[in-house]
């Protein structure tokens, strides 16, 4: 009996016209996570299948429920729609405790209704396990059987949840301020989940910040991109940048008109990739720069892209425990610092206004220049 993987898919069910779009990006995304493993997928109505995984089966599992878009997936027999062959193919079902039956007819030529076969292939169950009971309510185990419009049948035995969400690149391309920190990866991973293809902006501070900053940074950049797909980091030096804010501008100042400088940096290097929004880790009140009035001074520089900022009412909590499921908290906490923790001043403004911000600035000389030079050497590394 030949084993495929089932995938169900979900919020693209909500789509119109369009949803071939979205089912075929679905289809790609999927393929290229495993690919190497030489399966093929097909489309049948409202599922994919996957053929061709041998033993490779749990691996396959494992990457496919990182795939954004997918809400479930299942290791299933594969057999013709037929009465009799179903029957013996669940004759052969061994299975101890309790358990029931769920059948989906969605081919509505089978001429039996759902909950009548589910009887009958549940009595067919039980009468060949001898330390067996149907419970419908809390069962040990679910025995699906898939009936679909292609003339096939499908019978599985586990749901295994998958992310969800919509297929990473169909609502667009973003670029996300990604630090060494916590919040970041989350963030990314989040706007991954609703669909935006992700690139990366990381501004670096040799020799204040080190090397390894860099690499934990990398590092960070390959654990988001298991879920978005590729990304390109674009690594910006920002040294002398933030030594001129340093020696020129107020101390209390310096942290904000440094997070204005990358929201320009960023916002720059976004719009030269094709991205159409900026994201950032940034959590209301969390530090001094992420007050109502130091997130507006930041976002004041902004030209033409919204700042989606997922994490905003989040607790701090409930962000290091999506990143300990996405498996970013170990990485974020390693003790390289980024360019955030130099020149930081004992006493930085809480509630800046934009009028002093603008005047802060004006102190510094050749602001264009310093952000052309930046951009023009920054690295771009692929992920």
């Amino acid at each position: 009996m030949e084993k495929v993987i089932l995938l169900r898919y979900g919020e693209i069910y909500l789509k119109g016209k369009n949803r071939k779009y979205f089912e075929d990006v679905l289809i790609k995304n999927a393929f290229e996570r495993i690919k190497e493993y030489g399966v093929k997928i097909e489309k049948i109505a409202g599922r994919f299948v996957v053929t061709n995984v041998d033993e490779n089966q749990d691996i396959i599992v494992e990457k496919l429920k990182k795939v954004f878009g997918l809400i479930s997936v299942s290791i299933a027999y594969v057999m013709e729609t037929n009465l009799e062959k179903i029957k013996d193919f669940c004759k052969t079902i061994s299975l101890d405790g309790s358990f029931k039956v769920e059948t989906a007819r969605a081919d509505k030529s089978f001429p039996i209704k759902s909950i009548e076969f589910s009887a009958i292939i549940g009595e067919i169950i039980l009468n060949n396990n001898q330390n067996l009971k149907v419970d419908l309510h809390n069962p040990k185990h679910i025995v699906d059987i898939d009936i679909r419009e292609n003339g096939k049948t499908y019978v599985s035995f586990e749901k295994i949840k998958c992310l969800g969400g919509m297929p990473v690149s169909t609502s667009g391309k973003g670029i996300l301020m990604l630090s060494g920190g916590i919040d970041s990866p989350v963030a990314g991973y989040l706007m991954a989940k609703r669909g935006l293809e992700i690139n990366c902006v990381y501004f670096h501070s040799h020799p204040y910040t080190s090397e390894q900053a860099k690499q934990k940074v990398v590092d960070l950049a390959k654990v988001v991109s298991e879920y978005s797909g590729k990304i390109k980091l674009f690594v910006v030096p920002f040294t002398e940048i933030q030594e001129r804010i340093h020696f020129n501008c107020d101390s209390e100042f310096t942290i904000t008109i440094m997070r204005r400088f990358m929201y320009k940096i960023a916002e720059m290097i976004g719009k030269q990739n094709g991205c159409s929004c900026l994201i950032t880790g940034e959590n209301l009140a969390q530090v001094a720069s992420q007050t109502v009035q130091g997130i507006t001074c930041s976002n004041s520089v902004i030209e033409q892209m919204p700042v989606f900022r997922p994490l905003i009412s989040f607790d701090k909590n409930e962000i290091i425990e999506i990143a300990r499921n996405i498996g970013t908290f170990e990485i974020s906490n390693l003790p390289y610092q980024d360019c955030c923790t130099v020149f930081v001043p004992k006493k930085p403004i809480i509630k800046p206004k934009i009028a002093d911000c603008i005047k802060q600035e004006s102190k510094i000389d050749d602001i264009e220049e310093l952000i052309e030079k930046a951009i023009s050497n920054a690295e771009c590394i692929e992920i």
